[in-house]
Order: structure tokens, then sequence, then C-alpha cells
């Protein structure tokens, strides 16, 4: 019962709404609707999209939500899909720590990571690829402690492995430190038909085993990167505004800096900062554990653990902020935004630094994570609403636009007056798709995508966070629609309005000019 409310909590925040407020999420559906209707002539997509071919990383979430597109509206098949994120999380941490023999409650305090920063970005293969690398370090655990069960908790683990692959491949970094440390430090029950090193292969085969079909396509897609053009297009976004190291495509921020966002990146959509507040009850809750742990002073022998066992939700933990310390923001012309991405993985497992408590406490201690939970649900269920309601003034535009449009989108203003990540960057996407046309910038430059373009796209803005550097005479030729946002038409486009161009729609922030027949 517990479980099941502190879970409808967490997902409640995205079904108040139509719009959910991720920055990348018009191009996550503008690419899953060109999937749809690839060869659906009353749009542009036969014109200037393919499938792309070969497998690659990232395509987890597109073949999810495009399956469940095909029998439900691709919108809600996308609201279940991050549904089940969501509420994975908690839940694969928790089997991660029943694994680990700790208490599965804290996982619960780890729901507002779910909606940290890189969920606002809108890094959805990431964020699903989370809740599986829990669940592939658990199962890892378990192929090697549960005797009766080796192979098939193995056979699970292969499965989880090569799914997590297929969603992001960044966390098979982590995985790479995390399953060999897992390996040294835990005692596994060993074959009694033979004794020494043959006992001790034969105990431990079933779980290597199951990580071996992992390694092997990793390796196999690391090496078809080298040699390959670099991903990307022109006008791509850069989400970091610039580092303060930089030597041989790697660029870092500086220690301290890491230090001082790490707080900021587990709970920062709200421009009030009422999402904090699930955080702070979250930290509340540990803290009284940790107060609670200290009087009861449970001993770790009295669960047959080893030292070195009790220090794996450490080496876990520690590994992970290690990596968000320590990797690059930047690592060009690959990923962006790298060791950022790390933040929410070291805060879920430090859930598993909390003591263990005696059963009348831990079940107090459930029912307070139950209350966190309700906290961030109810706190982001009306963040979610006030954006709903603002980004209702873009979709007021669909009828307006034409169509089959090739629109280019200026976002002076992308900023939200809700939330705080740059939410309406993409808002082109968002009547391209409804209308079967194109925006100027498209995932379907990057590699990632299952889509490619087959020819030529527009031209695009020269970096998409500068749309002061567009150039109508070299660029606006090739657009028939320009979505505006923080300049006026007649800023922007001068003696051309009301002759080639005419203002079509005003609402809200957002202008949408036409050109004429």
């Amino acid at each position: 019962m517990a479980w099941t409310i502190a879970l409808l909590a967490a997902i409640s925040p995205l079904w108040v709404g139509r719009d959910l407020p991720l920055v990348d999420l018009p191009q996550h559906l503008f690419v899953l609707t060109i999937q749809s209707r690839l060869h659906d002539a009353t749009t542009l997509f036969p014109r200037f999209f393919e499938p792309r071919p070969g497998l690659t990383p990232y395509l987890g979430y597109y073949w999810t939500v495009g399956l469940l597109g095909r029998v439900l509206p691709l919108e809600l098949a996308n609201r279940l899909f991050l549904s089940a994120y969501v509420a994975s999380f908690p839940l694969a941490l928790g089997f991660l720590l029943r694994s680990l023999q700790r208490p599965a409650w804290p996982a619960l305090l780890a729901v507002p990571f779910a909606y940290g920063d890189c969920f606002g970005w809108g890094f959805l293969n990431y964020c699903a690829a989370l809740p599986l690398t829990f669940l592939s370090l658990g199962l890892f655990l378990r192929a090697l402690t549960d005797a009766s069960r080796r192979v098939p908790r193995a056979a699970l683990l292969a499965t989880s492995l090569l799914v997590g692959l297929a969603f992001h491949p960044v966390p098979a970094a982590y995985l790479a430190l995390a399953l060999p440390f897992l390996l040294l430090t835990t005692r596994v029950p060993e074959d009694q038909t033979t004794r020494g090193l043959p006992a001790r292969l034969r105990s431990r085969a079933p779980a290597l085993a199951g990580v071996l079909p992992w390694v092997l396509v990793a390796t196999v897609w690391i090496v078809t990167l080298v040699g390959q053009p670099a991903p990307g297009q022109a006008g791509a976004p850069r989400l970091a505004p610039g580092p303060a190291l930089s030597r041989e495509g790697l660029e870092f921020e500086t220690l301290g800096h890491n230090l001082g966002a790490f707080p900021g990146l587990l709970a920062n959509l709200m421009q009030d900062g009422s999402d904090q507040w699930g955080l702070r009850v979250s930290l509340i809750v540990a803290a009284l554990a940790v107060l609670v742990g200290l009087v009861e002073r449970r001993s770790a022998h009295r669960h047959g653990e080893t030292w070195y066992e009790r220090a794996r939700p450490v080496g876990l933990c520690a590994t992970a902020f290690v990596f968000y310390l320590a990797l690059p923001l930047n690592l060009q012309p690959h990923i962006q935004y790298l060791n950022l991405r790390f933040a929410p993985l070291a805060a879920a497992l430090a859930a598993g630094l909390l003591p263990r408590l005696e059963p009348r406490a831990g079940r107090v201690f459930l029912w307070l994570a139950v209350a966190s939970s309700l906290v961030i649900g109810l706190s982001l269920s009306r963040g979610f609403a006030a954006f709903d309601h603002e980004a209702q003034t873009l979709r007021a535009l669909v009828p307006t636009t034409g169509p089959r449009p090739v629109i280019m989108g200026l976002m002076f203003d992308r900023h939200s007056r809700v939330v705080s990540h740059p939410v309406f960057l993409h808002s082109a996407a968002v009547l391209a798709r409804e209308r079967g046309g194109i925006p100027d910038y498209c995932l379907a430059g990057w590699r990632q995508a299952p889509v490619q373009y087959r020819t030529t796209p527009p031209p695009p803005l020269a970096n998409g966070w500068l749309p002061q550097l567009f150039d109508y005479s070299t660029q606006g030729a090739a657009y028939d629609h320009f979505l505006l946002r923080g300049v006026t038409p007649e800023r922007l486009f001068g003696a051309r309005l009301g002759g080639e161009l005419y203002v079509a729609a005003h609402s809200g922030d957002f202008w949408l000019v036409r050109r004429r027949q």
C-alpha cells in the first residue's frame, strides 16, 4: 500500500496537462511522428527523411514509444513511457538495495532525482537507462549469490544490460567499473562438487556469462564509431555556455564549480523552487534515519556481512560521484553535458548509505518516505499544470499554420515563466509535427535518431541559441513560416512585413509570420 501511494504520487505530475516542460521533448515527438508517417504523401516527411540503417544505442526510447504509438495516440504513449520511467526509478533502486541486503524504503527518497536536471533537458534515453542500471547491478549480485537460481538471474542480467545499452551508452561507463567492484567485494557461495579455483570460477560463471553479450555489443559499437564523421548538424544547440578548461576536444568545468552545482542538478525544474521541497523532505528523512540508526547501533555483523561487503554501497555511490567530478563536461564531437548526467545516479545510490533500522522504526520511515513522494508529486503537479496553461499559447497557433510548413524557429526568448529550463527552444518542431512540415532544426541530423535526412535540409541557424545570427537574405527564402518569440515581426523583418510576409497569428508571446503565396 505504501509503495503504491508513493508511486502514484510520483507519476501524478505527468498527467495534469497535455504539454510537459522538457526541452527536447518536441524534437523527440517530431522524430517519432516521422517514423510513423514516413510514407505519408500529405507531409514533407517522405521528401526529407529516410530510415537510418544499422543499430546504435539511443534507440530504445524510439522503439518502445514507437511500438506503443501504433495502438495509442503518440502523446499518450509517451506519457505512459515517462510514467514507467519515474515509477521504475525507485523500484529498481529498491531492488538493488535489497540485493545489497539493505532496506528498500530509502529508494523512495530518490523520487525527486527522477525529475532532476536531465529530465528537464529531455534526455529521455539517458533517464530511461538509469533504472536499468540499478536493475543490472541488482541482478549481477543475485546471479553471484543466489546459488539455486544463478542461470535465470544471469539471463535476466544479460537482457537488462543490453536493453540499457539500447537506451543510452553513458551508464555503460559506470557499469564497467561498478560490476568488477561488486565481483571483488561480494562473497559467492561456491560449488561444492569442486574445490579451489575451479569452484570459484564455476560459481561465478553464470554472472560473468550474463555480462559477456553486453561487453561484445558495446565493443562492436565503439569500434564502429572510429572513422565515422562527426555527429550533429549545423545549428545544433549547445547546452553549456562555455567550459572553464579545454584541451583536445575535452571540455571541463572546475572542481569547485562541479561541487557547487551538484545540489542544484537534483531539483531545478521550477522557477519558484517549489520542486526543492520534495528534495528537502527527502534529506530531512534521511538525516533522521541516520540519527535513529546511531541510537539503535544495529550491527552489520548481525546480517553476516564482512567489512568489504559493508563497503559496497559506499563504493557504488563514490564511483558515480567521481565520474561526476572527473569526467569532462563535453566530449566533442560525440557528447555534450557528460559529467553532469552522473549527478542523479550518484544521489540515488546514496540511499544505500542509510542504516538498517529496527522493524518498527523501519515501518515509520517507510511512511515518511511516502510523505516525501507526496510532497514532490503535489509541488510538481502544480508547476506542470501552470506550464501546460502557459504552453497553450503555442498550441493556439496550430490552426493558423499552413499544411506542410517549412518553419524557422527564432526563439529570442526561449524561457518559461514557470519552469527553469529553456523549454520553448524547440517550439518550431511542435507546429511542424502537427502540420506535417519540417523545422529548421531536427534530431535527424544526429546519429542517435532512427531517421536521417535523405536530402539537404533548409539552412538552419549557425547556432540555435543565437537567433540574432539569422540572415534573411541567405536563409529566409527557404522558409514559408517563421515562429517568433521575444521579438516583434516589425523589428525583425522590417519592410518585408506587409509585402512578401504577413503576420498570420499572435498568441501570447508568440508570433507566426507566413510567406504570401
